[in-house]
């Protein structure tokens, strides 16, 4: 007698979204979040320099990835869509043996590489004239808060990542 087979297509749930799904969502989240927060940063070690810096517009003083640049925004926002696409599809045995969770190490590694030449090239989102200012000022660039949280975010992905191709091997 041959097998049943279901006309019914497999169907989305939510309580069948793994950990590791849902934890590459939530760095993927807290990435995009953190696009809003400041990620670089002006400091004076002079303290009349310091001062003026505190009597400037806040925008002029802390810069969110937006402003920052292309390797600042670009890599949250792989994350983000990563995230996405594994709490999505990641339920549906087609997609992962098709190599969805290799794709999303990729997209993490990728974001990873991405946000780590950003933190290098922080100084060059200024003009040379500005960046020659800006040393002979004793002013300083610094990694703002919204810089940390989108690198946890890349970390966090890569070892989900990691550890769902794993689980996709040992099956």
């Amino acid at each position: 007698m041959p097998s049943k087979v279901s006309a019914e297509p497999e169907r989305f749930s939510l309580a069948r979204v793994s950990w590791r799904e849902w934890t590459g969502l939530g760095a993927g989240v807290v990435a995009t979040l953190a696009l809003f927060l400041p990620w670089t940063n002006l400091a004076a070690t002079n303290q009349v320099v310091d001062e003026a810096l505190r009597d400037l517009p806040s925008s002029d003083v802390a810069r969110d990835a937006w402003t920052t640049g292309f390797l600042a925004w670009c890599g949250p926002l792989l994350l983000l869509a990563a995230g996405l696409a594994v709490a999505a599809f990641g339920q549906f045995r087609k997609v992962r043996v098709a190599g969805l969770p290799h794709l999303w190490l990729i997209f993490a590694v990728v974001a990873l590489l991405l946000m780590v030449l950003g933190w290098f090239a922080m100084g060059w989102q200024f003009d040379e004239d500005t960046r020659g200012l800006l040393d002979e000022g004793g002013i300083g660039l610094y990694a703002g808060i919204g810089r940390y949280l989108g690198m946890l975010g890349a970390l966090a992905s890569v070892v989900a990542a990691v550890l769902d191709v794993r689980a996709l091997r040992r099956r």
